[in-house]
């Protein structure tokens, strides 16, 4: 998969932002003998996952691992306050390359560490001044997915604007497929043809971070732009409202209703065959599967948005969540967090844990043999392997501020209830990076 804009990380144009004084204290206990492991986990949706990986590498090695979860959203306000203690995370994980300059004081070296030295591309891992910062530990992938038994059911209508859903390979396309099959919807016994564009917090990163990337993505690779700018044009913004609009009008609800709809409102309306699409990622099979969806029954296929050349494009494409040990933690901590993370991606419980229970694919070369039974996962590697340009989400992890990215869901908020326009969400986009550059510089 071709990743025009490199996923080698550079440091040299990023100063450091500042979050408040924390508290230098590591993880005192364990200090002597085995040591102790605690990990803050990122991922809800693999809560349960991790903590009986815990147990599991508790039973074979008698070594503590301690695996607590933030909450959705509140990563770095859980982080900050949990380094801040003197029982702190020795584990945790880094989003990106802005994010780490909140927390660089806190990353131990990882260079000796089993995880890097499996990783399949050292290029991929976060660096700053000879140090591996941070070790990439998913590879994740996001676009539209779909409900491959109601594309059937439309295709096989009379008037229908494709054959075959692999007729979809750019955005005129989907538009003409997903305006039919809206006007059709009772016939194919639809809501609509997309899920809900819910704007609860449990569902807005899904438009204002993930779908931001795309703008983002095609401006910078335009631009041969490979780290963090002080300002942006915008260049992509026509095409990310045109997707944008599809996403609202061709839906399960007035977009008057958007505001109170959830994450969960959306995975459910598509498990029902409400919904013939459904903007997600890899990450969101467990979900899925837990509310009746069959394997065999979902497809994933590119954001298009009306790029030229996108019958050429993958799937938006992370490497950006990245694992770091604490380097305040004791030295027995530290090694006892080496060897957890050695067991994780080496052993056989672990490697089932990462890609079969989580459903994650892994950068390393330890899971080279891994068959991944999540569908999705399955559709990320058809598109590697096709040789087409994938979306690298590098842009979203030179996002400024999370204010940025609060203050353009508020636009599009906006926009889409009819109490803004469009040309507050090209001002949220363009100055407010700006704006938040500047603050954050």
């Amino acid at each position: 998969m071709k990743h025009p804009i490199t996923t080698a990380v550079s440091m040299a144009a990023i100063t450091a932002l500042s979050i408040g004084a924390l508290a230098a204290c590591g993880s005192g206990s364990g200090s002597a003998g085995k040591g102790k492991v605690y990990y803050l986990n990122f991922k809800p949706e693999a809560a349960d996952q991790w903590t009986a990986l815990a147990k599991e590498y508790t039973k074979e090695t008698g070594v503590e691992v301690k695996v607590q979860t933030a909450a959705s959203n509140t990563y770095p306000q859980t982080l900050k306050s949990e380094l801040a203690k003197s029982e702190a995370p020795t584990l945790f994980q880094v989003n990106g390359v802005a994010d780490y300059q909140n927390w660089k004081r806190y990353t131990a070296d990882m260079k000796d560490t089993e995880p890097y030295r499996q990783l399949e591309d050292k290029s991929m891992a976060l660096t700053d001044d000879g140090k591996v910062v941070g070790v990439p530990y998913v590879v994740e992938s996001y676009g539209l997915i779909y409900n491959k038994s109601i594309l059937d059911k439309y295709i096989a209508t009379d008037g229908a604007k494709i054959k075959n859903v692999d007729d979809i390979d750019n955005f005129d396309t989907l538009k003409a497929v997903a305006d039919d099959m809206q006007a059709k919807k009772d016939q194919l016994g639809i809501k609509g043809a997309f899920t809900s564009a819910g704007f609860d917090s449990s569902s807005d990163w899904r438009f204002k971070t993930q779908l931001a990337d795309n703008p983002l993505y095609f401006e910078f690779r335009d631009d041969k732009v490979t780290e963090q700018p002080a300002t942006i044009k915008g260049t992509y913004l026509p095409q990310f409202k045109q997707i944008f609009d599809l996403y609202l009008t061709d839906s399960t609800c007035p977009r008057t209703q958007i505001s109170s709809k959830t994450g969960d409102d959306a995975n459910s309306e598509f498990a029902l065959g409400q919904a013939a699409f459904y903007q997600n990622g890899t990450w969101a099979w467990p979900d899925m599967q837990k509310a009746g969806v069959k394997a065999n029954n979902v497809g994933m296929m590119p954001i298009y948005m009306g790029v030229k050349g996108e019958e050429n494009q993958g799937l938006n494409t992370n490497s950006e969540a990245y694992w770091s040990i604490n380097s305040k933690a004791s030295d027995a901590d530290r090694k006892a967090t080496e060897n957890f993370l050695k067991w994780v991606i080496t052993s056989k419980a672990g490697i089932n844990a990462i890609s079969k229970d989580m459903g994650l694919t892994t950068p390393f070369k330890s899971f080279g043999k891994v068959k991944s039974d999540n569908p999705l996962v399955r559709a990320e590697v058809a598109y590697q392997n096709s040789g087409k340009e994938a979306v690298s989400t590098r842009p979203t992890a030179m996002i400024p501020s999370e204010e940025w990215k609060n203050q353009l869901g508020s636009a599009m908020l906006e926009y889409a209830q009819g109490t803004g326009d469009w040309d507050a969400v090209k001002t949220a986009f363009v100055d407010g990076w700006k704006t938040e550059y500047e603050a954050s510089h």
